[in-house]
Parts: structure tokens; C-alpha cells; sequence
């Protein structure tokens, strides 16, 4: 697993002091020399998780390419809340592109920066989960069959949050969204659709493939600085919480994605070349039930009766990864 050894104040505690860790160690948001690559100004709600994953990532690639990097963004929450007419938020070199393209529009400027001989700037694709599991998708497997010098990263909230709370193909089953109202005998979003995009990915035996959540954002910073050790393509898919599609509450976004992981609904793992080489283990088992009960699209399975079958199917979802990774 992409980590660095942390000496932690006492058994059980979430809490790493910097001060217990060589300088060079540290995170890198505790660098006052950061590069801030997503600063003060923009319009992401309160607790969203995908501006804190993106400040994460973002400057930890600026520090593994001492700034040398460029960023192409498809249309979303991520693009549309950063750069508000005639506002940006972004203090790195930044481009915006189509809902569908992001990771074509990357492919290009790795390509031109390949003719002009540019082999010290490194190029980033992003979106989100509708941008990259959706509408995005055959540009990305196409950057992925030609191993490109590119690594993308997808900021899964798990709908189209900007547009209304959409379902995506990354809405997991039995989620309230707009298109999945909680009515009939199976509320919700359906089981047995959507795509697995890591294990897509892996699929195209690329060179590196993660996962990592905003609940372990050193995780974050130490799998970017991983793939930004390697060349061709690389993709990164971080879960971050929406408190506003989510309907959970703003303070709870953090222990929310650290509950996805405890319960093995999403599971935490490297891969290589299509092999998973490192799994990040659950520390404390938790029922499903836990990370339901926080999100309000998930209230109609408690009330005004309890779905036990419902209940059940996603518990059985979390086993099979769990079995599937060897998370315990």
C-alpha cells in the first residue's frame, strides 16, 4: 500500500501529529510552501469532499513534479464551482474541457508536450463519476488502450451532483437520486447496474490503478506521488462524499467515506499491470447499516418500514468485496 509509517498519539486515535515525523514525511499540506493549486474563492458547498480531494491530489502532484503540471478538467461540480465567470480558483495551469473529453484533451497535451521534447511537464486528467464512468468513458479507455503519459483521476460522488442528483453509472444500489425516487417495491436505484471503473481499468493492464478515500487523505497525497513516479496511464479513483446529494450532514462527510471503507462497500486497494499489489485493510468491521443510516438516500430502507431484504443485498455486496480484496 502507497503509505508512509505513522506514529499515531495513542491506539485507536486518527490523530498523527507532523512534529512526531521527519520533515520529509509530513504531509503535504503541512508544507507552507504548498502550491495552494485550488485556493480560497470557490463555490463548492459546505463539507463537499470533492474540493478537499482535489486539493489533496492536486498539490500533492505539484510536489512530486516540483510544479511542472498541467491539468484538464471535464465539465462538472468540480469545474463549475472552481471558475465562476470571470473567476478562478486555480493557480496551476488548468484547462477546461467537454463533459465527454477530458481525458482526449489530456492526451493531447501529453502528446504536443512529447513533439516539443517537454518530458519534464507531466499531465493530469479529472473529472467525476459522470464525466468518467459515463460520458467520458470511451475517451478513457482509449487513453488507456494507447498507454498514455497521462494520469487521470476521478472525484466519484456517485451522481451527477451539479446538474440536480442525477443517477450515474457509479450510484450505488438502492440510492435515492432524482431518477431513482424511493417508490415501489424496489426503491431506489436498481441492483446490478452501474460500472465498477477501478476494475475496468485494470482491465486495460495499465500500469497503475487505485482507489483511496478523502477519510485518508495522506493515502490520497502517497498514491499520487506513486503514480507520478511511473509513466503511461495511470488512474486514481477517489470517493468523496456530497453532503447535498448525499443528504448527510456537512460535519459528518469525512466519517461518512471512512465508514465506506470500514464496511467494504468501497473497497481500498493498488494494482499494477492488472494484478492488485496492495490492499488497504479494514481496521474495524462495521455493518452496512452504519454508513446507511448518516445518508438521507438511503432513509427510505429504516422508514416508514425496515427493508430487511433490502438491507441484506448491500451487506452481501459488502462480503463479496471484502472476499473478493482480502480486506480483513
Amino acid at each position: 500500500m502507497a503509505s508512509r509509517p505513522i506514529k499515531f498519539y495513542q491506539v485507536g486515535s486518527h490523530a498523527a501529529g507532523n512534529r512526531l515525523l521527519d520533515p520529509e514525511l509530513s504531509s503535504v499540506q503541512a508544507d507552507p510552501n504548498r502550491s495552494n493549486s485550488i485556493t480560497k474563492g470557490h463555490r463548492a458547498c459546505q463539507g463537499c469532499g470533492e474540493a478537499l480531494g482535489a486539493r489533496y491530489a492536486l498539490d500533492a502532484a505539484m510536489r512530486a513534479t516540483s510544479g511542472q503540471l498541467i491539468a484538464a478538467n471535464a465539465t462538472g461540480c468540480l469545474e463549475v464551482f472552481s471558475t465562476p465567470y470571470p473567476e478562478s480558483s486555480w493557480q496551476m495551469p488548468w484547462l477546461h474541457s467537454l463533459f465527454a473529453n477530458a481525458p482526449s484533451v489530456a492526451t493531447g497535451i501529453a502528446a504536443a508536450l512529447k513533439v516539443k521534447g517537454r518530458s519534464d511537464v507531466r499531465v493530469i486528467g479529472q473529472g467525476g463519476d459522470g464525466g468518467t464512468v459515463d460520458i467520458g468513458m470511451a475517451c478513457l479507455s482509449g487513453m488507456f488502450e494507447r498507454n498514455d503519459d497521462v494520469l487521470y483521476i476521478c472525484y466519484d460522488n456517485e451522481a451527477y451532483m451539479n446538474t440536480g442528483v442525477q443517477r450515474s453509472g457509479s450510484t450505488p444500489p438502492a440510492a435515492r437520486t432524482m431518477t431513482t425516487q424511493a417508490v415501489g417495491a424496489e426503491p431506489g436505484n436498481v441492483f446490478g447496474q452501474g460500472k465498477d471503473m477501478a476494475r475496468i481499468a485494470m482491465a486495460h493492464d495499465i500500469p497503475y490503478v487505485a482507489t483511496a478515500t478523502i477519510a485518508d487523505l495522506r493515502d490520497v497525497e502517497a498514491k499520487v506521488e506513486r503514480a507520478m513516479e511511473l509513466h503511461g496511464a495511470r488512474y486514481l479513483h477517489i470517493l468523496v462524499t456530497c453532503p447535498l446529494g448525499w443528504s448527510c450532514a456537512a460535519a459528518d462527510s469525512i466519517k461518512v467515506a471512512r465508514l465506506a471503507k470500514e464496511t467494504g462497500l468501497f473497497p481500498v486497494f493498488e494494482a499494477e499491470l492488472g494484478h492488485v499489489s496492495a490492499v488497504s485493510k479494514i481496521r474495524r468491521r462495521r455493518p452496512v447499516e452504519e454508513y446507511l443510516k448518516l445518508q438521507g438516500r438511503y432513509s427510505h430502507l429504516f422508514k416508514p418500514n425496515r427493508r430487511e431484504d433490502v438491507l441484506a443485498h448491500i451487506q452481501a455486496i459488502a462480503d463479496r468485496n471484502i472476499e473478493r480484496y482480502g480486506l480483513l
